[in-house]
């Protein structure tokens, strides 16, 4: 005797239309506005600076809270652009910046190109040691890459500083490109090589063009991690014009006294830089780092 099943309606698998939750109804609108008050309190100190910086010293020094000035001034601005020479620091950052950036992106690509498509012994024992360098804490590396510099003869010299930060930056660089470049299916390549297509083509023309969101991270990590770095340039540069960004923002404080105003202005310009850059690889940013996080 047979026995009839009854088939599952579409009515039996609506989704629940109750409370979320904890009981909110749309959860989606809590986490934005969870998000906007994180946002918020982190803009907070940013806006504060820059409210600081078109405040005169006498006001500053009150100590009051004030998030819009009733007196704004530039004199802060023309201060700081002549006291530390602004526009010289803002270039030497500008090229030990890009320099970093350029370097990262091609050594990076190309050891992970060499570690996603090639096996050769101790290719893991490698590739370990490399992500076993990011436990290592930079201040630590300081005596030996100064010791490093000094036997190649780069103390005081920019391009000492793009090598060492180069050096920083490769290790997440490789991890983060490897996982991109074994994503891309191996059919594309051997086609490609079908063509007689080399490796330098293969990667160029293959894998970089597929790969452009973790390029933009890499990129933008490389940027901020040697626009923002203190102590190893603080070691290694000794005469004024090399001096980056941030080396001219130590200048602004004394062994006694700190000049306020003008430290807040410089370090508002200094801001701008990352925020243009990040403003420009936003886009391939966000997909850069949730398909890295996939994978």
């Amino acid at each position: 005797m047979a026995i009839a099943i009854e088939a599952p309606t579409t009515s039996k698998l609506k989704p629940s239309t109750g409370p979320g939750l904890f009981g909110v109804k749309t959860w989606k609108k809590t986490r934005l506005a969870i998000a906007l008050i994180f946002a918020l309190i982190s803009m907070v100190p940013l806006l504060y600076m820059v409210s600081l910086s078109f405040q005169p010293m006498s006001t500053i020094g009150a100590g009051t809270f004030q998030l819009l000035p009733t007196h704004p001034t530039t004199q802060n601005y023309l201060q700081a652009w002549d006291t530390v020479d602004l526009g010289r620091l803002l270039l030497n950052s500008t090229i030990v910046a890009a320099g970093t950036v350029v370097l990262t992106v091609i050594c990076a690509s190309l050891a992970a190109f060499a570690f996603a498509r090639y096996k050769f012994r101790f290719r893991e024992v490698i590739f370990y040691l490399f992500l076993a360098s990011l436990a290592v804490p930079t201040v630590e590396l300081v005596i030996p890459q100064y010791l490093l510099m000094d036997r190649l003869h780069l103390i005081d010299s920019l391009v000492g500083l793009i090598l060492i930060y180069v050096s920083a930056n490769l290790p997440f660089s490789i991890f983060l490109l490897r996982g991109f470049f074994e994503a891309v299916p191996r059919e594309l390549e051997e086609s490609l090589r079908l063509d007689g297509a080399s490796n330098l083509r293969v990667l160029t023309n293959l894998l970089a063009p597929l790969s452009i969101p973790a390029l933009a991270v890499v990129a933008l990590f490389a940027f901020n991690a040697a626009w923002d770095e203190f102590p190893v340039a603080l070691t290694l540069i000794n005469s004024s014009p090399h001096f980056t960004v941030q080396i001219g923002l130590a200048l602004f404080q004394g062994s006694h006294t700190t000049e306020w105003g003008p430290l807040f202005a410089a370090s508002v310009v200094a801001t701008v830089p990352n925020i243009i850059v990040f403003t420009i690889s936003q886009r391939w940013f966000k997909s850069g780092v949730s398909l890295g996080g996939i994978r």
